[in-house]
């Protein structure tokens, strides 16, 4: 931070000194860059970031805000598409504190929430009572109620359970004046009550009223207003919701300002609670199937006839995405029911209570597709992988990420609903102004609805880009003003779309918004420029046109993403890395134990793309403090290499980050002990180097040295290594006359020195199941280095065990390793420091964990369940992070299953916490014990002490020992014991 950015940011917080809060407010660099984009194209520096511990702070914040003459953007996720979150003023993110559940009338099926409780977390605690909140987007596992309420969201299931305005029940708001009002269905009686009020609310219902009653304006709404069939239906605010009651029209519906307030994006008031209405969970018997077309106008013309059955699902995606999902590590496994290469595909999803139903329904589905579309396979799925299908359909906006380098799938006209009956001739009319523009557009999402997610590729980096953008965003509003459709239909206006309001529904309307905006918030503090009065749609973009590119030499190769800056650009701010511990995923450690936007995927990504496009005057732009704090807390366990549907790799970021870091820093001792411990070993007696470990005092001072916390348990040397337990017994592993496979054994550093006993299970039982095991001189792999960011020397190490190894390892004799961390590298980072040329590549394709290994001879037949004891015993296994991200856990549980009574369970956890060094450093210690809490040690304190605990990270092992005090095996060690000697 250069002198002039600590001046503001010393006067911006005395400015907002005053400004007492029970949570936290922060004016800091990173955190306001960390909150100037959302999912959308923009991006404006806020003045502050608020984290409101309740709603005394919330109306604090309201004061000073009409005080100060700023504003307040309320958040929750943070994923909006259309700009929503972004603004000038003061992020109120209540995403952190505002997250309980209040209320449960389990008779009445209401349920009353806090704005911050994700939507599948609610979903979980209902489905016990068989009730759930029916509207579920794509981002359910981790989008708020409050968010939802806010873009009047639908999702995938609108079809079926409509949209969220129609299940809120009741809202409590908080006003601009900072008092409470809670809004809710009223009788004629009620709502004449209310007019007669001396107060604030009264005052709210005689304008709004006065409003409402005006002729002209009901004559405008119904004949500007999208069409009464299309659901979706989120242009400006709801004057037509609030018109069809029965104060107003021959409708039986009751007046609730509720309505009102859903869609309205945090523009009228603060959202303290809201009442919904829940619905029975879905029929339990379930199919899909999935329709194949050979072109979009098949695809298309293929919903309304399909749309005659009584569908839960009706959704598209198309070649586009689907060829994005071929190199994602997560979603290339969940293309197992594609067949050929389809331009689109429908998901089509039938439910009932019975199967003979479901069955009738199954064969009249199949029955449409064959006589009234044209579809060229339909694949059936089962009930047990619907979930993997809807979860490709789901990673849709991610995966987009990965189109290319610069051009992208804009989200700008993605939110557009017509009726059904118009949806074909609609399309086909979209697709002529796509012909114009020279335009291959995206198509996906809820085609039974009425709406697709329809997405430009544009460069928003260039001048003519922007134009398009702009362009195409006009004339698609005429489109869909000439359909009377809907311009938003779950995205919300944001600024994007707000740009095309007035034309959209005219200016009689339109001037009823600006006065519905006065009405609740004169002084403009809520979200002001969303939905009326706008910035113009091409202004406060997140990219500058035409700029010169930032290059940046970098010791790992990110060529593949066309450099670092645009790996981490990939990042589009869908939020995927921010899910609770109830999403069972592993991604983001560090963001589940602190539930701070800091500590995400998302926020690493958007650091590093807004450090290094904005850095300040260094010849270094990655010396940066906000950018060390914001990777403080990343433990490198690649889980979002393999989750975030954009492919963001953080973990490489970090190490990347911090090779340049420390080119202008001084690094700390510590730092070059952990990084360097394989010399320790190596060259410090076992005897000598125990003896200072299990001593009190000098065990401190080593502690001291290398800042590791009192509380942790430094790990003891094997009393020999495994090298020299092989040079000793150089006859008893020697190879026997007839095997049936040669296979290399990597030792990796960790199972030299410390686990030396573990590689000389596995020796003896590769040998023992007939394979000739071979080993090459001592080699280390690195991992340390690459951790702490010492990449130059592990790029020495990577390119001298590559053309060591290149020249001996073969799909016929393969490489196998002990460590997954270890191991692991052959077939990630050291591609990168490689260059990814071809004898790394070579080499990553025939190297193996050694379950991988075992589990692969176990599936030809080459290895037995005959070897093995025939007792029985039961075992829980945790695996290494790296194991989940660049490999899977199924081959450590499938070989635990060859002892044919063995009854292994897999322990549903994301790291560890310990994570190489990063546990035992001092001030990670408590992080590394939280994220142990998350899933772990809580489901290892359930375990009798009977059951095995199983652990192949030598880092899990010691994390489980030092917090539990249990001891965990090695899969292998395992195995080995339950060889029958043969």
């Amino acid at each position: 931070m250069n002198i002039f950015d600590k001046i503001i940011s010393l006067f911006e917080s005395y400015s907002f000194s005053e400004l007492k809060l029970k949570g936290q407010l922060f004016t800091d660099r990173l955190h306001k860059h960390l909150y100037a984009t959302d999912a959308s194209v923009y991006r404006e520096i806020p003045q502050a970031i608020a984290y409101p511990k309740d709603s005394s702070d919330v109306i604090k914040l309201i004061n000073f805000a009409k005080t100060k003459h700023t504003n307040l953007i309320f958040r929750t996720a943070g994923t909006s598409l259309a700009g929503q979150c972004v603004g000038n003023g003061i992020i109120v993110d209540v995403s952190k504190y505002f997250t309980k559940i209040i209320d449960f009338n389990e008779k009445k099926k209401t349920i009353t929430v806090q704005p911050g409780v994700i939507r599948d977390d609610l979903n979980a605690f209902l489905r016990p009572y068989n009730l759930q909140f029916g509207p579920n987007t794509s981002t359910s596992n981790r989008c708020m109620i409050g968010g939802m309420v806010g873009n009047n969201s639908s999702g995938t299931t609108s079809i079926k359970y409509g949209v969220t305005r129609d299940k809120v029940e009741a809202l409590s708001c908080i006003l601009d004046d900072g008092s409470r009002i809670e809004l809710k269905s009223l009788t004629k009686h009620q709502f004449q009550e209310k007019l007669k009020l001396n107060s604030r609310e009264g005052d709210l219902y005689r304008r709004i009223h006065q409003l409402l009653s005006n002729e002209s304006l009901q004559k405008a709404v119904k004949d500007n207003f999208p069409k009464p069939e299309i659901h979706r239906r989120n242009t400006g605010y709801a004057l037509d919701a609030l018109l069809e009651t029965e104060l107003y029209s021959e409708s039986s519906q009751q007046f609730n300002l509720a309505k009102l307030i859903c869609g309205s994006e945090g523009t009228l008031a603060f959202i303290e609670s809201i009442t919904l209405n829940l619905d029975q969970l879905p029929p339990k018997h379930s199919v899909m199937i999935v329709a194949h077309f050979n072109t979009i106008t098949d695809c298309l013309n293929s919903v309304k006839p399909v749309m005659e059955l009584p569908l839960y699902t009706c959704e598209m995606m198309d070649k586009t995405i689907l060829d994005c999902t071929k190199s994602s590590l997560k979603y290339k496994d969940y293309r197992f029911f594609l067949k050929g290469d389809p331009k689109a595909i429908l998901m089509l999803e039938l439910r009932s209570d019975t199967l003979e139903r479901l069955k009738q329904l199954e064969l009249e589905l199949f029955e449409i597709l064959k006589t009234k579309t044209n579809s060229y396979y339909n694949s059936l799925i089962n009930e047990a992988s619907i979930f993997k299908v809807l979860e490709l359909r789901k990673a849709g906006l991610g995966l987009l990420a990965n189109i290319s380098k610069d051009t992208k799938a804009v989200a700008c006209i993605e939110d557009t609903a017509v009726s059904l009956e118009d949806f074909a001739q609609y399309m086909a009319d979209f697709e002529s102004i796509m012909k114009r523009f020279k335009q291959s557009a995206v198509y996906y999402a809820h085609a039974g609805a009425g709406e697709l997610h329809l997405r430009p590729r544009l460069n928003l980096k260039t001048s003519q880009g922007v134009a398009d953008f702009k362009a195409i965003t006009h004339e698609v509003a005429h489109l869909v003003k000439a359909y009377k459709g809907s311009f938003s239909g779950e995205h919300g206006d944001g600024i994007v779309r707000s740009n095309f309001t007035e034309l959209l529904v005219g200016d009689v309307c339109y001037l009823a918004f600006n006065s519905l905006k006065t009405i609740f918030d004169s002084d403009q503090v809520f979200n002001p420029g969303k939905i009326v009065n706008p910035k113009p749609i091409d202004k406060n973009l997140r990219y500058k046109t035409e700029r010169t590119e930032p290059d940046f030499d970098t010791i790992l190769d990110f060529s593949p993403e066309g450099g670092i800056l645009k790996a981490a650009e990939n990042c589009n701010g869908s939020g995927d890395c921010r899910v609770s511990t109830q999403a069972n995923q592993a991604m983001c450690p560090s963001y589940q134990a602190t539930t701070n936007e800091k500590d995400t995927t998302r926020a690493r990504a958007n650091a590093l793309r807004e450090f290094l496009t904005h850095p300040t005057p260094s010849k270094n732009a990655f010396n940066q403090t906000e950018l060390k704090q914001v990777f403080d807390l990343c433990v490198s366990c690649k889980a979002c290499k393999k989750e975030c549907p954009s492919n963001v790799d953080v973990a490489s970021f970090k190490a990347e980050f911090l090779q340049h870091y420390y080119k202008s820093n001084s690094r700390p001792l510590a730092d070059y002990l952990l990084a360097n411990l394989s010399l320790v070993y190596k060259y410090l007696p076992p005897t000598f180097y125990n003896a200072i470990v299990k001593n009190k005092y000098l065990s401190l001072g080593l502690k001291s040295i290398s800042k590791i916390h009192v509380k942790r348990n430094l790990p003891e040397l094997s009393k020999q290594s495994l090298h020299t337990i092989i040079k000793n017994k150089s006859n008893t592993f020697s190879s026997k006359k007839t095997t049936q496979k040669t296979v290399y054994l990597f030792i990796d550093e960790f199972t030299n020195f410390i686990d030396a006993s573990i590689g000389e299970d596995a020796i003896n039982l590769l040998r023992k199941l007939n394979y000739d095991v071979k080993f090459v001189q001592q080699l280390e792999s690195g991992r340390a280095l690459i951790s702490k960011g010492f990449l130059n020397r592990a790029q020495k190490i990577a390119k001298s065990n590559v053309k060591l190894l290149s020249e001996i390892i073969s799909a016929e004799t393969p490489l196998i390793g002990i460590e997954p961390s270890a191991i692991l590298s052959f077939r990630d980072e050291y591609l990168r420091l490689n260059h990814h040329n071809q004898a790394s590549t070579e080499l990553a394709k025939h190297t193996y964990l050694i379950e991988e290994f075992i589990a692969n001879e176990f599936k030809l037949g080459h290895i037995k369940s005959s070897q093995f004891t025939s007792n029985s015993l039961r075992l829980k296994i945790h695996t290494h992070c790296h194991q989940k991200a660049l490999s899977n856990s199924k081959f450590t549980f499938d070989v635990l299953n060859i002892p044919k009574n063995y009854q292994p369970t897999l322990i549903t956890s994301g790291c560890c916490g310990m994570a190489g060094s990063f546990g035992y450093e001092k001030e990670h210690f408590q992080v590394s014990q939280a994220m142990g809490e998350l899933f772990l040690f809580p489901s290892i304190r359930k375990t009798s002490t009977n059951t095995i605990i199983v652990a192949n990270g030598t880092s899990c092992r010691h994390q489980i020992k030092d917090a539990l005090q249990r001891t965990a095996k090695h899969p292998v060690s395992v195995l080995y014991e339950a060889l029958i000697d043969c």
